[in-house]
């Protein structure tokens, strides 16, 4: 069932794609990344982009608590930040949803149930996400020393850990800190869509009682 929501999500966004990147209707590859600045984390921190000026690389991940997607690759950003952190790579996680439980005093619960290695942000205007481009989570983007975006789209090609045959954010990560093009880096990202507040349209004033 996932899998066919999944699907449908992605036809949906294939579907309203501008003339950005090939998946990504706002960011292209190359792009300075949007920077965040001072967003509040489940450490009880605030946390900037700058903070981060002296890492070779920063994997920045759009997730949350509500979605099964990203519950599903929780123990995956685990053992990505154990494998990459020693080599000098950040990773860091930012949630924009709004509903209860992807609130920050949720996502401080989920961080210490699931023992987070990596910094878990907040971004309650949600703007972030939108400077991204990013409409799923799990979404992922790879930023170089540079800040330029390297690669966006999905962790790997399959939710279900057990049938993954390609590790996209790996392999992108190793060709960044190589200094090499990223040979696949753009894919389709799939997960639970982003919930973005709609604005509520003002009734114009009639007169008429």
């Amino acid at each position: 069932m996932r899998i066919i929501l999944a699907t449908a999500a992605t036809l949906l966004l294939l579907s309203a794609l501008l003339s950005a990147g090939e998946y990504n209707p706002v960011r292209e590859i190359g792009d300075k990344a949007p920077a965040w600045n001072k967003l509040p984390g489940t450490d009880g921190k605030t946390h900037s982009l700058s903070d981060l000026k002296n890492k070779d690389a920063v994997v920045v991940v759009f997730t949350c608590n509500s979605c099964p997607y990203a519950v599903d690759y929780e123990d995956r950003l685990i053992a990505f930040h154990k494998k990459f952190a020693s080599r000098n790579v950040a990773l860091v996680a930012i949630n924009v949803n709004k509903v209860p439980e992807d609130a920050l005093p949720a996502m401080k619960k989920k961080a210490k149930q699931k023992a987070f290695p990596f910094v878990y942000l907040f971004d309650g205007s949600q703007k972030i996400a939108k400077d991204y481009g990013a409409f799923f989570t799990p979404e992922f983007f790879v930023l170089n020393k540079q800040r330029k975006i390297t690669y966006m789209g999905s962790m790997d090609n399959n939710p279900d850990v057990k049938k993954v045959s390609k590790r996209y954010l790996n392999d992108a990560v190793e060709a960044t800190l190589a200094g090499k093009k990223v040979a696949t880096d753009e894919t389709v990202p799939f997960g639970c869509k982003v919930r973005f507040e709609r604005k509520r349209r003002k009734r114009k004033k009639t007169g008429k009682k």
